[in-house]
């Protein structure tokens, strides 16, 4: 099989395409033969050398994967035949920029026939941070006010989309240019942020979802009720935080991803309800990574980015 893999930190150029063996799965694996690979902005960083996560080079990069099941001789779970997807291991190494990877069963569910592969590669990151922030962990329901920030991007869009079929009133921070973009995805308000300090025009909101970090988590207290709830995606491990948000009386939870077959099928459910689609800012075939992460470096995408293999 093909496999991309880097010896070295630092831009797209050290992604390099290599033969390597299939792996073998184990008991309990199935071998997945790779349609699909959704890219993600973590990977980014994780290539620079940002930060340390998946161990020492040389590595493989990625998590989510849609294609079609192999071989699985332990699993009762799928068959040979079965396409699937997920984001397996996470936030262990996947190995998942490769033609073939072996996977847990269970990481895994059955994609539905209304989902291309190339949806299904772009869902599980983004979709299982939105629904375990406001599914899991604030429980939002009808009538609540909820303010995703970064609604352009790829959680962004789609936790719009899971607010909005849990009955919420959804305001979200995007910039002018991306207005109809989250408005299409059914935001009820849009707050532009290069243009209007969000903290000064909303009010009175039950939970915040932030996929932004920085001084914006700080300042999103500003805008919660007595007793709200403040989920972040980005700055869930800050201790200093967490003590802000409780001594202002509200609650604080931070979501750290985790691969989630529960999760993965209420968000087939949204799909086939027709509640809940991935948008696909651009795709590329598996040997243009480079140009890809080259994208993803760039920020501000709309939607997602997929490699094709």
């Amino acid at each position: 099989m093909r496999v991309i893999t880097q010896q070295e930190l630092g831009g797209p150029e050290v992604l390099t395409i290599v033969d390597a063996p299939a792996p073998r799965p184990l008991p309990t694996e199935v071998l997945v033969r790779v349609k699909a690979i959704g890219l993600n902005p973590l990977e980014a960083r994780l290539r620079a050398g940002e930060f340390p996560l998946i161990g020492g080079l040389p590595f493989v990069l990625g998590w989510d994967i849609s294609g079609v099941v192999e071989d699985g001789p332990q699993t009762w779970r799928f068959r040979p035949g079965d396409e699937v997807f997920g984001m397996p291991l996470f936030p262990r190494a996947a190995n998942a920029y490769a033609e073939v990877v072996a996977a847990p069963a269970l990481h895994l569910v059955r994609k539905p026939a209304s989902l291309s592969h190339v949806e299904a590669a772009a869902l599980p990151v983004v979709g299982l941070t939105a629904w375990q922030g406001l599914v899991d962990l604030a429980g939002v329901g009808a009538g609540d006010r909820v303010l995703v920030h970064g609604g352009g991007g790829g959680v962004g869009h789609v936790a719009i989309q899971i607010a909005k079929a849990l009955g919420a009133h959804v305001i979200t921070t995007a910039s002018a240019a991306k207005r109809k973009f989250v408005e299409g995805f059914g935001a009820d308000e849009v707050v532009d942020y290069t243009e209007v300090d969000f903290a000064e025009v909303v009010r009175d909101v039950d939970v915040v979802l932030d996929t932004i970090g920085g001084d914006v988590v700080e300042r999103s207290l500003a805008v919660l009720r007595p007793g709200g709830h403040l989920v972040t995606a980005v700055a869930e491990s800050d201790p200093g935080l967490v003590a802000k948000v409780e001594a202002a009386g509200m609650r604080f939870s931070g979501v750290a991803v985790d691969p989630d077959p529960v999760g993965l099928r209420g968000l087939v459910d949204l799909v086939e309800q027709g509640g809940l689609r991935v948008h696909m800012q651009e795709t590329f075939p598996f040997d243009r990574v480079a140009d890809a992460h080259r994208v993803l470096d760039g920020g501000h995408l709309q939607g997602k980015l997929v490699l094709t293999v």
